[in-house]
């Protein structure tokens, strides 16, 4: 009688699957949003600490990189982007939401306004991840919902030197 494997478990299989190139993304995401949340919670308006911070969390190579961009970037933009949320949240003040959700809309944000590194779905997608790993049960569809609208806002807007963008609140 010949054994059957299924496919998931034939050998070679594992080595011939597609690595996830965009990991260090994902994980620069969590990594920041861990920073901006405790540098929100204590009142810190600047990247201070940043390096031992990602060294505490282990974090290096592309992955630091990535979250120290997203990190610096949120924190010099913050005064252009909070205008922005405030705006698209309909009866919520930036100051009342959580600090998780608060903190996932500035990244989610500084991504779509400003980096345009990423494509607006992958930023939603992985902000609402976030959300659901980090925030409360309604916190990825609040997310969503004004990042979706972001996105759109955005959407049209070119690129600007120095990361300027015409989509971002004055």
């Amino acid at each position: 009688m010949s054994q059957v494997v299924p496919p998931t478990e034939t050998p070679g299989v594992a080595e011939d699957r597609p690595r996830r190139p965009y990991k260090h993304r994902t994980e620069g995401r969590e990594v920041a949003l861990k920073y901006l949340f405790g540098a929100d919670l204590r009142g810190v308006g600047q990247a201070e600490g940043l390096e031992e911070f990602l060294v505490h969390q282990e974090v290096k190579g592309e992955t630091a990189l990535f979250a120290r961009g997203l990190i610096e970037g949120a924190l010099a933009h913050q005064s252009r982007i909070d205008p922005v949320i405030s705006e698209l949240a309909k009866n919520w003040r930036i100051g009342r939401m959580s600090a998780v959700d608060r903190n996932i809309l500035r990244l989610g944000c500084y991504e779509l306004l400003f980096a345009k590194q990423s494509p607006p779905r992958v930023v939603i997608n992985e902000a609402i991840e976030l959300a659901k790993k980090f925030g409360s049960a309604q916190s990825g569809a609040f997310v969503n919902g004004i990042l979706d609208k972001v996105g759109k806002r955005a959407a049209p807007c070119d690129p600007r030197p120095e990361g300027d963008s015409p989509c971002s609140a004055s």
